[in-house]
């Protein structure tokens, strides 16, 4: 532990850095880790409801830093860091600090033996030495707002460095200062060009390198306003940058490079908070595979969570998910540049018929709308186009009407269409002087409409004029390189816009107290067990969820009465806390008509149960019903999520199909609904080869009733299946017949 004198500190900063030879390394402290929270708004689950949004702008704008480690010697790693470090606080008109136990000056400055010889209170400090820990208390001391470390060796590592950044992390909390890193570098610390207009692009990246096509973006007129390279996330998180980022005036666009999430609630409200402002946040999120998985957790030592799980969550609150940098690239560029679509409708426009067919059907298959064109708008078209040409949508102008004046009508008019929202052309190739033309042509047009104008530029060289001066040299034109980059971005485009406009935060409806139902359920929990069917179906009834009429019975007479008052035909089976798969074990009989069958059936179910040693808390005799749609409705925990409820086709098809769509607590009915048509089997629902449609509503009224106790009951509920849940044709309702559940 450090002493408290200023003579300890000293000494001990001195022996830290020597002892390191400047060149960043880990340590391992046994230091304790309390902490203490703010007083938020909650849910009933108790997780918070808004995003803490950290003010950054002394970390991004500081007015002094201190370089704690500093050097000027040739050959120390510290040197080449110290001198970027100058050359960017003189850029962004900060005072530097370089701090070292024996050097009296840095590259001409002053240099300050340790920071309690700080001559002021400075904004950010930047930490070059193996181990921070011990020096995150110093800079609490001197009321430092900011730091930033590189050392790496912590949870990237395994469970040594884990724990070491954990010590570190919770040093951090008491010190009341915010921390990039560990193992981060200097992007934050980049040049950015202060010459370009318009909105920019603020990065986020855990691995810096990844961010670099994107920082390149600006070699061709693209706006970069930020970099926060976040690192093993031990304090600033990938959240909390959106979070503010959403919230900056002259930031288009979010584009982060996500390897593993810090905390999935957190990150949740950070896309909301983006959602609600209309920033929006494109992600490359890796670990899609398993191998993809392995490799991010040694990356970055966090947890890389299910990807269905994080899939769904960041399509639930409008995160764009992208698969390659090419596609953040061009996507993030095009959001934040492109004004507010007038339609949905695209129009594809070429001088060659093959090559509009080619990019339509690539465009159809992705979801975008082509909108056949009027018959007046195709006539006006004709005027300047061949008669023999399609010009109802791909447009197809022949080629010649591009070289001359006819080429701006042409363009003119499909953007006067009140259906046409983009305009795409493809240029598979140079062919000048018609492709200059046409380039001069559509930036033309694009500078005196407020519709978006794409381009995309085939040829495999990009040296051409028209690409590299005419086209790029628009900030009102998206010029892509490839097919599926601008498919991807449109795509992007029109679907932000349309979510945006229908966004409303479901944290504003979230549940803040219990309902009748909590009261009632928490009687029928049982921690650490499994639940009976019987248990778990007077869990579903306490929350208002439909079930069949059944009794639990513990005798054959008593099983013949209920039959008689349930109403034949019934359905016998055996009920015990664990029974999970009952018709595998021939525990199930259905369609029992008779009294003689209901007293076989109740021995033959008693009998197989003492056989296979299987304790039962007694039978269920139900009702029995046939006609509907067998579905799935379940709550499952995630290690990110937390709670997480989904819904997909059931019964045995949910084994074979894997059929089901997955949201976060807390959405509203508009999401339940979602769910339900990303079902490839959606067409059941609405009815096949003569059966009647199933009642939805019921359905979605289930789903959101099931998603109010993994709310409630997320701290105590471990998983929950209602398998099947028969959807019973429209007006009707939906019946649970079967149900798991299991307390934590």
């Amino acid at each position: 532990m450090l002493g408290s004198t200023h003579g300890t500190l000293t000494t001990d900063f001195r022996a830290r850095v020597e002892a390191c030879g400047e060149t960043p390394r880990t340590a391992v402290h046994s230091m304790a880790a309390p902490s203490s929270e703010d007083t938020v708004a909650v849910d009933v689950s108790g997780r918070p409801l808004h995003a803490d949004v950290p003010d950054l702008d002394r970390f991004f704008r500081p007015e002094s830093v201190a370089v704690i480690g500093a050097s000027d010697a040739e050959g120390r790693p510290n040197t080449g860091i110290t001198r970027q470090l100058v050359a960017w606080a003189e850029r962004v008109g900060a005072r530097i600090h370089p701090v070292h136990p024996t050097r009296p000056t840095v590259f001409g400055l002053p240099c300050h033996a340790s920071v309690a010889d700080l001559p002021e209170q400075v904004d950010l400090a930047v930490l070059l030495v193996g181990d921070p820990l011990p020096v995150i208390e110093e800079l609490a001391e001197a009321k430092v707002k900011f730091a930033v470390a590189f050392a790496s060796g912590f949870a990237e590592t395994g469970d040594e460095g884990a724990a070491a950044q954990a010590r570190l992390a919770a040093a951090v909390r008491r010190s009341g200062l915010r921390l990039l890193g560990p193992n981060t570098n200097l992007n934050a610390f980049e040049e950015f060009r202060d010459d370009l207009d318009g909105p920019a692009i603020a990065l986020i990246t855990q691995s810096g390198h990844q961010g670099r096509p994107v920082y390149t973006l600006q070699e061709l007129g693209i706006r970069l306003s930020h970099w926060a390279p976040t690192g093993n996330e031990a304090d600033l998180e990938t959240s909390d940058f959106i979070s503010y980022f959403a919230e900056q005036p002259e930031v288009g666009a979010i584009a982060c490079y996500v390897e593993g999430l810090k905390d999935g609630r957190s990150f949740l409200l950070a896309a909301d908070r983006a959602a609600r402002a209309g920033v929006p946040v494109v992600a490359v999120k890796v670990g899609r595979t398993e191998t993809g998985a392995r490799m991010a957790a040694s990356h970055t030592g966090k947890l890389t969570g299910a990807d269905t799980v994080v899939d769904a969550a960041m399509r639930q609150f409008g995160v764009i998910r992208v698969d390659g940098l090419d596609e953040l690239q061009d996507t993030a560029a095009l959001l934040a540049r492109a004004r507010k679509p007038q339609a949905d409708g695209v129009v594809v426009y070429s001088i060659s018929g093959g090559t509009g067919a080619h990019f339509s059907d690539l465009a159809t298959e992705a979801g975008l709308s082509l909108p056949t064109l009027s018959r007046a708008k195709q006539d006006e078209l004709h005027q300047w186009i061949p008669q023999y040409l399609n010009v109802a949508n791909p447009v197809d102008n022949g080629g010649h009407p591009v070289g001359d004046w006819r080429g701006r009508k042409i363009i003119d008019t499909i953007l006067a269409d009140p259906s046409v929202g983009v305009l795409i052309c493809p240029i598979t190739g140079p062919f000048p002087p018609m492709s200059d033309k046409l380039a001069q042509d559509l930036v033309d047009a694009a500078e005196q409409s407020d519709k978006l104008i794409c381009v995309v530029w085939g040829s495999p060289v990009g040296t051409e004029e028209a690409y590299r001066t005419t086209l790029l040299g628009s900030s009102r034109v998206a010029t892509f390189r490839t097919f599926g980059n601008c498919i991807t971005a449109v795509r992007a485009y029109l679907g932000h816009h349309r979510f945006t406009a229908a966004y409303r935060s479901p944290f504003e409806d979230a549940p803040r107290t219990p309902s009748p139902s909590y009261r009632k359920a928490q009687a029928l929990m049982r921690p650490g067990q499994q639940l009976s069917e019987h248990a778990a179906k007077q869990l579903l009834r306490a929350y208002g969820i439909r079930v069949p009429r059944e009794q639990l019975v513990t005798s054959a007479a008593a099983a013949v009465r209920a039959a008689g008052l349930v109403g034949y035909p019934v359905v016998m089976k055996a009920s015990g806390p664990q029974l999970a798969h009952k018709t595998e074990l021939g525990l199930v009989k259905i369609g029992l008509t008779s009294a003689s069958q209901i007293r076989d059936a109740y021995r033959e179910l008693t009998d197989i149960a003492r056989y296979e040693n299987v304790p039962l808390d007694g039978i269920l005799v139900c009702q029995m019903v046939e006609r509907g749609v067998e579905m799935v409705v379940g709550v499952t925990q995630d290690d990110l999520f937390g709670p997480t409820v989904t819904v997909g086709l059931g019964g045995v098809l949910v084994e074979v199909l894997h059929d089901a769509a997955v949201r976060v607590p807390p959405f509203g009915e508009d999401q339940a609904r979602a769910m339900l048509t990303e079902l490839r089997g959606h067409a059941l629902l609405e009815g096949v080869r003569g059966a009647p449609p199933a009642d939805v509503d019921a359905l979605v009224e289930v789903v959101l009733r099931v998603q109010r106790m993994a709310l409630e009951l997320g701290g105590v509920l471990s998983e929950l299946d209602i398998n099947p849940l028969m959807v019973l044709p429209r007006g009707q309702g939906a019946v649970a017949l079967d149900a798991l559940a299991i307390c934590r």
